[in-house]
């Protein structure tokens, strides 16, 4: 090559003028394109990532045949402009290719480029030059349908692009057209769509196309790459132009194959719908001549031959290469399969051999031979052999690895010779020997071109009729293998062929044949099929002649029941809207998705705060299908569901129910907006967005972009996957769907832990769920086509297939879609005239289709209301459901039956279109009084008799009534079955059906709808199932043998079946004007419930009457039948006289006249209803279903579960027959991938999992559409929402307790009121001129002793008793709250407010804290007490420490006079127990977000466990001595460290100049359960002053501390409490707003005012009633803000439970009851390992009579007690009087006691004092000490002696332990 001048640029991807000219850099640019020049892209061998952009003179550039380039070149550089290249060794210089070899633009010039719909330049199909290579462009003459695209108008192609749809004529017409292929070195192009692993890694091209994936126009090849290596290493004789991948066997590729693109796949063969149609140049081209296509050749083989790879070299093809198709499907399969041992790599070891290529091809022989005529080949087959094969003649090798033994094995030679390349021709014509030339071998000498040239010659020379495949081979000894395998079969050809064609091209190919009047030809041909001429005039005669007729017998006889009944609907009681309930099963589903949503909230990931979220709102995205949303709407507003989220109100409107359910259409866009927005705004929301029927459209929202697709492709990936759903913290996704296989993979979103699988309902033989109904799904379909089962619900047509096929070879042209329903229109439109008496069209129609028709027509006159059967017939492809539609409804028109059934086209993007007459039959059935209503769901159509003809390419969640009966699938698509497209289809009849039905037993037959004359050899169509037990008349089950054929007209004359007359099942006999055969309808009546029991009954009619009965109306050869013959025979010979298997060995009662009068109650739908629908299929299809693989599975298990993910390896082992659902989702997890049209495709982070989605859940259930009442996933998920918003409102509602006051008959009813119920604060003047109420009112201590204030009488009875003794743990009464924002919550309440204050940041890591010491000395105790104090860092502001050793000198205290909005000045102190976890210490949003400081007050040995769950509260530890002391011991350290810091801060604030009266004296007490706070608040607009209004609501407690703490003269208040909450409050409980009474679990102390007042610090009951008395006592003032109320939560954990009674001795819990508290001093009583203050308290709560007999319900002579109080159980009655000096008292004076308690009674009490009161004869005194010495002390002292007579026997000490310090009683009489 001439060298670059000097100066210029070299650089690579830069012309000479140093202008970059690489796609990726330019191609956003505007480019100058002269007219009549094209845009092309070039390859550089130094660049093999890159096109470099150059334009070129179109001239010079090939059409689409490959052909009409002008020799030469003329070309532009877009870099620097430079115009006028006419050499292209000039322009490849100028552009720097750098090239070695000579510059040929056919080398070099590759892909033509576009603009995308984003305007960028990108690359687009493949310049096909020469007449044997891939071509790409399109021209306006091109009938292709299969395109993938047409390029965009705005690309700068000018005449030769077409604007408009291709014309669809020819499926693989010029092959050019339909080949997108690109050249193997251009591997980013095929990688952008691919998931490409090479020899194991993932191509280190891919990361570059992944960031361009969304600049390609299209998807261009997207087919098997074909190389097996890295695709720097291509093979040397490689074509530069790749073929794509026109896969035509039944799988996906491996990993190694770039995946296919969109839709593609579905064939039988799972192809790719994209895969192109037409010649392919070989991956691996020879140097031999190009192999001519002989012309006309469908013409001559009827057929189009389908070309496999195989091995090595294949040639060029050329001529007519439009009427041939290439894949390289099956070179993949091979080459995945020499890939197989890779996966014992892991072992360490490299000895085992993959299989021979030799072997290989003999294998597929050995297939291939071994095929039926009729079936077609399967790669998932092929690839099993492989894997068999390989695994057992490795089986040894295989082991020895598996045990994974960390040494290298020798290697272990096979077992099996290896076949040579010389031996294998000869064996492989040995294997097809004996195949009767099903399968040919032509052997080659030099090259695959000379075989395949020999068999052109044999297919135009007509000698390989009898041939459906050709194996062409080349073997040489120098050499590897070349081989192919041609399909020259015209059944397999054609499917395979149209198993290439995506949904919308197939629609687009039949729309094509349609439009163009292509199918005339077929409708000509039969009309010469039937004798009389074309059968519209045959319909027209008809019409004519018994048009009047016609309307008075049979039209009228549908009616004629209807009339007599005058509304139509008293008299058939079947049609019973089953009530809304919902199924034990969908309850059981509701809950394990309740349960994995608790999951993900529990789990330390903090993906789901459950606790801050207050209600649920949802979305359900449906498919666009109007019926589906309908549907959806139908069953959200009657389950109930908005109500009960409190969604809306009463009154629900369809526009407000429609707000929840989006149809993912074009609109789906705004409604979802609405709801992200709702979600942003609702925080506190849980948004449930439900994905029903999740596996529709999984198309990548990147691809729906390119211009082929349709609008609403891409939106589940567009609004579903969009990063506000991914990562809004309250919304959670659920898929629902049947068939979740697609959702499966190694790249899905959803974890494996949050898949939910319908659940078994039996498990080992026992029902789990007491279900009364039983699904019938496809296992029980299958099943039912077993021999020895009852009537199969599977079946084919075999005289449908017969015609069909034959039509086929007649019309090679026409697409099998075109043909199958021509066919089948034409064989309904027979029916209906056969069962309308032109009898003559029952050689027209099959056995099957006539069975359909006639139950149909005649099921409406079998019920006196009219109810019937709903056909549904499936056809997929809209133009051809518009043609079946339009035609059967004009048959039916001719016929008169427009009144006797309706015919219905089910459109996904319609609603329901029904006559008027129908309408009106619907609303009398479902007493629906609505003018205008209109059925608007399939479900409404229950009960009428209707053929729907479902449309749409695949269902879209619609539901099918009960009444649905016959399910004629004979339409499918059967060439383009993944599994998730024939489940989905077979899905449609899935039903339940009560299970006490067993179809397994026998089945009698069902004469109700199969008449003895019926043309049909199905063996009653109809036949009802065995019911056992049921409520209708019992039949003996009868087991029937048949053939494993289900074949419905097995014989030859089953098409041609003589019938004279059609029955109408159950009509009386309507006999027409005319002879026999002309009759209209012959009717014989018969009846389903006439059954074997009554077998020799009916014997005896029909030996009488069969020939008068009967024999009239048959033909000859049933005349001759012996009346001696038994029912059997007699019904063989009624059926048409049919051999099918259905009819072999029927059973059936006799017809007579009055069978019909048992009968005439009888409704087809209610029999319908109670059995599955009876499905036929395409044998194709049927097959497939039918037959098991090796692991005993159905084969349409092994195939691809979904068009658009494919295998990750051909190595994969079978899936088992016993595999869970939870087993085959990790299966397909495992060995399924997205390809790149996949919405999962890009979810991968290489080595890590995070890329599943944390709050998206998937449901999968069987497909169960046959339900009226929400019996499957839809009921199950909507049950769902319902217990998780229960769930959430039980998070957020606590059971707080709510009880009556007690004692409130004892309380002083007085007429004077001191305050004004309105008044804010109490006056102090006035509040001092108050009575101290001393009874106590909180119903906690309705157990406790009730305190006398005055000479009371009370009587006996006044006291009722609500809890007897043995009832002291029966659960208080309470009521469930809802919190409300100003709750207290307990430890598992998180939100992003109070995160901070629980000091969690958000790394999740604890706060730091310190321990810091504070001692202070306490008299009382006798020794200094050392408390510690666990300050968190964020805390350490509110204390003072010193400065040099940071040691803690005090608690922070404010002013009296400070005031602020945002600060509390009480520090509250919590003391806690047991409660870690469930006590409510989080005040942040009760305190309002306010600042305040609380102080947790806990025992030493659990400081640990507090500190873990509140690492940011501080937290007082009390020493070690008080581990096992009660609440009391709490209460006095918190009292007397909270004064001791008074004088701490008064003394430090001082030297401040801050007087010590103005230090803030104040602290809170609070109980750890103290829930939320209340306000009472009145209105006293009334016209008299005592007139008032009253309401409470919830506050904040930062607002009621700060109304307490501003109290006017608030130092002056002891102690400041409010009400305990009651819903049972009156008006007169809060008339007076204060109170001067008691107060309990929430106070303000204070401290200054009580220094000398403690808590008892050994008490652990009723020590705040005895600090209130004290407090009293001392002349201090108790307020209770009566307007103020505490709830209080029920807390089931810790507190005073936390002290357990039990033996010090034995360890084993023994009960105890509280009579052994106690017992005598040095006695041999068990001691209790208890407190001794603990076991007095209980002893003297239940057992204190004992000790003051005297006492018991004596109110009016209470028992003294001296400065204290203890409980002494509700029937005594207590009097408190305090020793102190100046105390107040009550008055005595009257008042005579019936005992007398000295508890530890100090100095203060003296003789003298006890001398005041007066005593009953024989009152009892009670004395308690420390100590025996102490007693005798105490005794002395106050001379108890003078009055009191002790015994010795009198002593008592509670059972503790000398080392356990037990408390001395002394019990003596009052003398």
């Amino acid at each position: 090559m001439k060298p670059p001048p000097e100066g210029c640029c070299t650089t690579d991807g830069f012309c000479q003028a140093g202008k970059d000219l690489r796609l990726v850099s330019i191609s956003n640019e505007h480019i100058e394109v002269p007219a009549g020049f094209l845009l092309v892209g070039a390859k550089s061998p130094n660049l093999p990532d890159h096109l470099l952009v150059c334009a070129v003179d179109k001239r010079f550039l090939p059409d689409d045949n490959g052909r009409n380039a002008l020799l030469g070149f003329s070309g532009n550089c877009v870099g620097c402009g430079k115009k006028g290249f006419c050499y292209f060794t000039e322009f490849s210089n100028h552009i720097n290719l750098k090239l070695t070899t000579q510059p040929k633009k056919q080398k070099h010039l590759k892909y033509y480029l576009v603009r995308n719909a984003q305007g960028a330049l990108t690359k687009g199909s493949v310049i096909c030059w020469k007449g044997a290579e891939f071509r790409g462009r399109q021209s306006s003459s091109s009938t292709c349908s299969s395109t993938l695209f047409q390029l965009p108008e705005s690309s700068g192609l000018s005449g030769s692009t077409s604007s408009e749809p291709l014309p669809a004529a020819n499926l693989s017409a010029p092959a050019g057209t339909q080949q997108t292929a690109a050249a193997i070195d251009h591997i980013p192009s095929t990688a952008a769509f691919s998931s490409a692993v090479y020899n194991g890694k993932e191509s280190p091209k891919q990361q570059l196309v992944k960031n361009n994936l969304s600049a390609q126009t299209r998807p261009s090849v997207l087919g098997t790459l074909t190389n097996s290596g890295p695709p720097k290493k291509r093979h040397k004789g490689w074509s530069p132009e790749s073929p794509s991948s026109t896969e035509t066997w039944n799988l996906q590729l491996n990993l190694q194959a770039p995946n296919r693109i969109k839709n593609d796949g579905g064939s039988l063969s799972s192809l790719p719908h994209s895969a192109l149609v037409g010649p392919a140049s070989s991956p691996m081209v020879g140097s031999g001549e190009p192999v001519s296509v002989p012309d006309n050749l469908l013409k001559i083989c009827k057929a189009k031959p389908v070309i496999f790879k195989g091995h090595g070299n294949f040639p060029y093809l050329c001529g007519n290469i439009n009427d041939v198709i290439v894949s390289p499907l099956l070179y993949t399969c091979y080459r995945n399969s020499q890939s197989l041992s890779r996966a014992y790599e892991q072992y360490g070891a490299s000895t085992i051999q993959p299989i021979s290529e030799e072997m290989q091809l003999l294998l597929t022989v050995y297939y291939l031979v071994q095929l039926a005529s009729d079936q077609v080949p399967l790669i998932e087959d092929l690839e099993q052999i492989f894997m068999r094969s390989w695994r057992e003649s490795h089986l040894s090798e295989i082991r020895q690895y598996q045990q994974a033994i960390p040494q290298t094995f020798p290697q272990v030679p096979s077992q099996i010779a290896p076949v040579t390349s010389a031996q294998l021709p000869w064996l492989a014509g040995l294997a097809a020997s004996s195949c009767n030339d099903s399968v040919h071998i032509i052997e080659c000498s030099y090259s695959l071109a000379e075989g395949l040239s020999e068999m052109f010659k044999l297919l135009i020379e007509g000698k390989l009729i009898k041939t459906n495949y050709v194996v062409i081979i080349c073997a040489s000894r120098n050499r590897a293998i070349d081989s192919c395998i041609v399909i020259t079969g015209k059944y397999q050809a054609r499917v395979l062929s149209e198993s290439m064609l995506t949904p919308s091209d197939y629609q687009k190919e039949v729309n094509y044949q349609l439009v163009t009047g292509k199918v005339e030809t077929l409708g000509s041909f039969f009309s010469t099929l039937c004798p009389e001429g074309d059968i519209d005039l045959l319909l027209e005669k008809f019409y004519q002649e018994n048009q009047g007729h016609i309307s008075s017998s049979l039209s009228a006889s549908v009616n004629k029941p209807t009339s007599l009944n005058g509304t139509g609907t008293a008299a058939c009681t079947s049609y019973e809207i089953e009530r809304h309930q919902i199924r034990p099963f969908q309850l059981a589903v509701a809950q394990k998705l309740l349960s994995h949503i608790c999951s993900i909230a529990d789990s330390s990931t903090q993906n789901l705060d459950l606790g801050s979220f207050e209600k649920i709102d949802f979305l359900i995205c449906v498919p666009p299908s109007e019926v589906t949303y309908q549907q959806t709407l139908f069953h959200l507003w009657h389950s109930g569901i908005l109500l009960e989220l409190g969604l809306e109100k009463e009154h629900l409107t369809k526009q407000r129910v429609e707000q929840y359910v989006m149809k993912l259409d074009a609109e789906a866009q705004i409604k979802f907006k609405v709801f992200l927005q709702n979600s942003m705004q609702n925080p506190h929301t849980l948004f449930v967005l439900i994905h029903d029927h999740a596996h529709w459209d999984l198309m990548s929202a990147m691809h729906s972009l390119y211009p082929q697709t349709e609008l609403s492709t891409g939106l589940v990936d567009r609004l579903l996957n969009c990063r506000e759903v991914k990562e809004a913290p309250n919304i959670v996704t659920l898929h629902v769907t049947s068939f979740p296989y697609a959702l499966q993979t190694q790249h899905t979103h959803i974890s494996p832990y949050n898949e939910i699988h319908w659940p078994s309902s039996y498990s080992n033989g026992v029902d789990l769920y007491h279900e009364n109904k039983k699904y019938f799904g496809l296992s029980e379909f299958i099943e039912s086509t077993l021999s020895g089962h009852s009537i199969p619900l599977l079946r084919y047509d075999s005289s449908f297939e017969a015609m069909v096929m034959a039509l086929g070879k007649r019309f090679p042209r026409l697409h099998s879609a075109v043909i199958r329903t021509f066919v089948l229109i034409q064989h309904y439109s027979a029916a209906m005239m056969a069962v309308c008496g032109l009898s003559q069209m029952k050689n027209y129609t099959s056995v099957e289709t006539l069975e359909i028709t006639q139950n149909l027509i005649n099921s409406s006159r079998q019920c006196p209301s009219g109810h019937g059967l709903m056909v549904v017939l499936r056809i997929p492809c809209t133009p051809l459901a518009a043609v079946a539609y339009e035609r059967l409804y004009n048959v039916r028109e001719r016929l008169a039956l427009e009144d006797n059934f309706e015919i219905i086209l089910g459109n996904p993007n319609s609603g329901i279109t029904i006559g008027k007459h129908f309408v009106e039959q619907l609303k009398a059935w479902q007493k629906i009084e609505d003018v205008d209503w209109r059925p608007q769901t399939y479900l409404e159509l229950e009960g009428l008799p209707c053929i729907l003809i479902f449309t749409g390419m695949d269902p879209q969640g619609e539901s099918l009534p009960r009444s649905l009966r016959y399910c004629d699938l004979r339409l499918i698509n059967s060439s383009s079955l993944v599994r998730t497209t024939l489940e989905q289809e077979l899905g449609l009849a899935a039903y339940f059906v009560s299970s006490e039905i067993h179809t397994e037993k026998a089945v009698v037959n069902d004469v109700l709808e199969s008449d003895p004359e019926k043309l049909s050899s199905t063996d009653n169509e109809d036949e009802e199932v065995a019911t056992e037990g049921s409520t209708s008349e019992k039949r003996s089950p009868m087991k029937r043998e048949r053939s494993r054929s289900h074949d419905s007209a097995s014989s030859s004359l089953s098409s041609k079946a003589s019938i004279t007359a059609f029955c109408s099942e159950s009509s009386p006999p309507l006999i027409a004007a005319g002879d026999t055969a002309k009759s209209s309808h012959q009717v014989i009546s018969n009846s389903a419930e006439e059954t074997t029991n009554n077998y020799e009954r009916q014997k005896q009619k029909v030996d009488k009457g069969a020939q008068t009965t009967i024999s009239k109306h048959l033909p000859p050869v049933t005349e001759q039948l012996d009346t001696k013959q038994n029912i059997k025979s007699a019904q063989i010979s009624i059926t048409s006289s049919s051999s099918s298997p259905f009819s072999s060995s029927s059973s059936s009662s006799a017809p007579t006249h009055n069978s019909f009068i048992l009968q005439t109650s009888q409704c087809s739908m209610t029999k319908a209803s109670k059995q599955p629908p009876i499905v036929f299929l395409p044998k194709l299809v049927y097959d497939i279903i039918t037959s098991t693989d090796s692991s005993g599975l159905p084969k349409s298990s092994s195939l691809l579960p979904y068009h658009s993910v494919m295998w990750a390896s051909s190595f994969r082992p079978l899936m088992s027959k016993m595999m869970t659902c939870t087993e085959q989702s990790l299966y397909y997890r495992q060995w399924t991938v997205p390809k790149p049209i996949h919405m999962d495709y890009n979810n991968r982070n290489e080595g890590r999992m995070d890329t599943f989605h944390p709050r998206r859940l998937l449901l999968s259930g069987p497909p169960q559409v046959c339900n009226k009442n929400k019996i499957g996933k839809t009921g199950a998920y909507l049950q769902f929402l319902s217990i998780l918003s229960r769930m959430l409102i039980r998070l957020t509602e606590v059971d707080v307790y709510d009880e009556e006051e007690i004692n409130i008959n004892i309380k002083e009813e007085s007429d004077q009121y001191y305050h004004q119920p309105g008044d804010m604060w109490p006056d102090l003047e006035t509040f001092k001129k108050m009575p101290f109420d001393y009874t106590i009112h909180d119903p906690k201590y309705e157990d406790a002793s009730l305190i006398c204030s005055k000479l009371q009488t009370i009587n006996s009875e006044e006291r009722s008793m609500s809890r007897r003794q043995e009832d002291m743990y029966t659960r208080r009464q309470t009521t469930r709250m809802r919190l409300s924002k100003y709750a207290a919550y307990n430890t598992y309440h998180h939100c992003e407010q109070c995160h901070q204050y629980m000091g969690f940041n958000p790394r999740y890591q604890l706060y730091e804290s310190t321990l810091h010491a504070f001692a202070f000395s306490y008299s009382m105790l006798g020794e200094e007490i050392q408390l510690h104090f666990i300050i968190p860092k964020s805390k350490e502001h509110h204390f003072v420490f010193s400065q040099p050793g940071r040691q803690l000198e005090s608690m922070r205290l404010p002013l009296v006079t400070d005031k602020s909005e945002d600060y509390i000045k009480s520090p509250t102190f919590t003391p806690t127990t047991g409660r870690h976890e469930h006590g409510l210490f989080n005040l942040y949003h009760a305190m309002d977000g306010a600042s305040h400081l609380h102080v947790l007050v806990v025992k030493e040995y659990e400081m640990a466990i507090y500190k873990k769950y509140w690492p940011n509260h501080i937290m007082l530890v009390l020493p070690s001595i008080f581990n096992s002391a009660g609440v009391g011991a709490a209460h006095f350290l918190i009292k007397e460290l909270s004064y001791h810091n008074l004088e701490l801060e008064r003394n430090r604030q001082e030297e401040l100049g801050i007087k010590p009266q103005d230090i803030w004296p104040f602290i809170v007490i609070s109980d750890d359960s103290c829930v939320m706070w209340n306000s009472v608040e009145f209105d006293c607009s009334g016209d008299r002053k005592s007139d008032y209004m009253w309401t409470e609501r919830n506050v904040s407690l930062k607002q009621i501390l700060q109304h307490i703490e501003a109290t006017p003269n608030v130092t002056h208040y002891a102690l400041i409490g409010m009400r305990k909450w009651s819903s049972k409050t009156n008006s007169a409980e809060i008339k007076e707003p204060f109170s001067c009474c008691h107060v309990h679990d929430f106070i303000m102390l204070n401290v200054d005012l009580t220094q000398n007042v403690q808590y008892n610090q050994n008490r652990f009951t009723c020590d705040d009633v005895d600090f209130n008395l004290r407090v009293h006592s001392a002349g201090l003032l108790i307020c209770r803000f009566s307007h103020f109320s505490v709830m209080k939560k029920q807390i089931a954990v810790g507190g005073q439970r936390s002290f357990h009674i039990k033996s010090k001795v034995s360890d084993t819990p023994v009960s105890i009851s509280p009579a052994q508290y106690i017992c005598a001093p040095d006695s041999k009583h068990t001691f209790l390992a208890a407190p001794a203050q603990l076991l007095l308290e209980k002893y003297l709560q239940y057992h204190s009579h004992r000790f003051f007999p005297l006492s018991l319900k004596n109110y009016s002579h209470p028992v003294l007690s001296v400065d204290c109080y203890l409980n002494l159980g509700p029937q005594i009655a207590v009097c408190y009087v305090s020793s102190r000096p100046h105390s107040l008292n009550i008055s005595s004076s009257g008042l005579t006691f019936s005992g007398l308690l000295l508890y530890l009674c100090d100095s203060f009490v003296v003789a003298s004092f006890l001398k005041k009161f007066h005593f009953l004869k024989g009152a009892t005194l009670c004395v308690i000490c420390q100590d025996r010495n102490s007693l005798r002390q105490t005794v002395v002292r106050l001379e108890l002696e003078d009055e009191w007579q002790f015994r010795l026997r009198d002593e008592f000490q509670t059972a503790n332990a000398k080392e356990d310090r037990p408390l001395f009683f002394l019990t003596g009489r009052h003398i």
